[in-house]
C-alpha cells in the first residue's frame, strides 16, 4: 500500500495537491485538498480490467471555472437544501447565503466543496489514509461558530474507501456533511447507469413540494417508483418520475453502522456496497446533465450520466423539527462514518431479488 503526493496546480492564491492512494489489489483512488475531492475511482472488473469509475475532471481549472456539479467533493456545513435560506437556534433567526434561487443549497456559494483543506498522509498495517482538516469561522456562509472539521479518506487492503467525520464547534450550529461522487461502474463504457441495479434498505422517503423542499412528512413509498427494497434496474421506473431521482430515503439502520444500499452493474461485474451510521441516503441520478458539462477524456456527461448515493441528515433538517437533530453544540462532537466497498462478481448478491 502507498500514498504519493503531487501538484494539481493552483487557484488564485493558493497551491493545490492531489493524493494517490493505491492498495495491492489494483485498486487506486485520488483526491486533492481542494474540496476533499475525489477525482477519480479506479477499480477492476470481473476480467481484471482496470476502469475509473466515478465522474469529474482531468484539470483543477475545471472544478474551479465550471458551475459546480459537486463532483466528489465533501459538502457542508449542511448539505442538501435548506429551505428560504434561513433558520432558527433558540429563537435567534440566521440567514444563509442563497445559491439555489432563494434556498441555500449544500453549504452555500463557498461551502467546503471549494475550500483548501489541510492534508497530511498516513500509512497504517492494512490501509492507507488521507488526514484532511478545516477552520470555518464563525458567521461562514451565515452559520454560527466556529467549526473545526476533520475528514479521513482511508483506502484498505478490502477495496474498501471509508470516509470519517468529525466536528466540533463552539456556538450551536447546523453540521450535515455527506461526499458527492457520481459513481458509473461500467467506467462510463456505458453512457448512461440506467441498466445498474440498486438496492437501499429504506422503507420511507421524505417527500418534498416546490424547489424539492421536504414537507415533514416520513413517507411509505410502497407501490411507486421510489421503491428499492427489492433490487431493480435505476431505469425500470425512472421514467415515471417527473426529471429523475433527487430524493431523501429514511434508511432502517436507525443511525448504526450498517449496510444502506448496493449498487451493481451487470456487464462489468463490479457490485458496490455502501454502509453507513447516516439516517438519509440522497439518491439523485445526475437529472441536470445535458451534455454541456465536458468531463474527463473530452467526454460530454449526458442526463444519468452517473449517480449519488449520499449519506447524510434529512434536507431541510434544520427547519424541521420532526427529523433528526442536525444542531451540533459546544461540548459535543459531530460524527459521521460511510464506507464504499468495491468487488466483482457474475451476480449481484441480490440477484434473485432483482425485478
Amino acid at each position: 500500500m502507498k500514498i504519493t503526493k503531487e501538484s494539481f496546480g493552483k487557484t488564485a492564491n493558493e497551491e493545490v495537491d492531489i493524493f494517490t492512494l493505491s492498495n495491492n489489489n489494483g485498486m487506486e483512488t485520488k483526491i486533492t485538498n481542494y474540496g476533499g475531492i475525489v477525482t477519480s475511482i479506479i477499480t477492476p472488473d470481473k476480467s481484471g480490467n482496470l476502469d475509473d469509475v466515478v465522474l469529474g475532471f482531468d484539470k483543477l481549472g475545471d472544478y474551479l471555472k465550471n458551475p459546480s456539479p459537486y463532483f466528489g467533493a465533501i459538502v457542508g456545513r449542511c448539505a442538501n437544501r435548506v429551505a428560504k435560506a434561513r433558520f432558527k437556534i433558540n429563537d435567534k433567526k440566521y440567514r444563509l447565503a442563497e445559491n439555489a434561487g432563494s434556498h441555500h443549497l449544500h453549504g452555500g456559494i463557498n461551502g467546503f466543496d471549494k475550500a483548501i483543506w489541510k492534508a497530511h498522509k498516513r500509512i497504517a498495517e492494512n490501509e492507507t489514509a488521507l488526514c484532511l482538516s478545516h477552520f470555518s469561522p464563525d458567521m461562514d456562509e451565515g452559520y454560527p461558530g466556529n467549526l473545526n472539521l476533520k475528514v479521513i479518506y482511508a483506502l484498505t487492503e478490502n477495496n474498501e474507501l471509508s470516509i470519517d467525520y468529525t466536528a466540533t464547534t463552539d456556538k450551536a450550529t447546523p453540521v450535515n456533511l455527506t461526499h458527492h461522487s457520481y459513481f458509473n461502474l461500467s467506467g462510463m463504457k456505458d453512457e448512461n447507469i440506467l441498466n445498474h441495479l440498486l438496492w437501499i434498505d429504506a422503507d420511507k422517503f421524505t417527500p418534498t413540494g416546490k424547489d424539492y423542499i421536504p414537507t415533514g412528512e416520513l413517507k411509505d413509498f410502497d407501490g411507486t417508483a421510489l421503491d428499492f427494497r427489492k433490487q431493480k434496474a435505476v431505469g425500470k421506473d425512472i421514467e415515471l418520475m417527473e426529471d429523475g431521482y433527487d430524493h431523501n430515503f429514511v434508511l432502517n439502520n436507525q443511525g448504526e453502522f450498517a449496510k444502506v444500499a448496493e449498487l451493481y452493474e451487470p456487464k462489468s461485474g463490479r457490485r458496490l456496497e455502501m454502509f453507513t451510521t447516516g439516517p438519509g441516503l440522497q439518491l439523485y441520478t445526475a437529472n441536470a446533465f445535458d451534455g454541456k458539462t465536458v468531463g474527463k477524456k473530452g467526454r460530454a456527461y449526458e442526463k444519468f450520466a452517473g449517480l449519488c448515493l449520499e449519506a447524510q441528515h434529512f434536507p431541510n433538517s434544520p427547519n424541521q423539527p420532526g427529523f433528526p437533530d442536525v444542531i451540533l453544540r459546544p461540548g459535543k462532537e459531530y460524527r459521521q462514518k460511510t464506507v464504499y466497498k468495491f468487488t466483482v462478481s457474475l451476480l449481484s448478491t441480490n440477484v434473485d431479488k432483482a425485478q
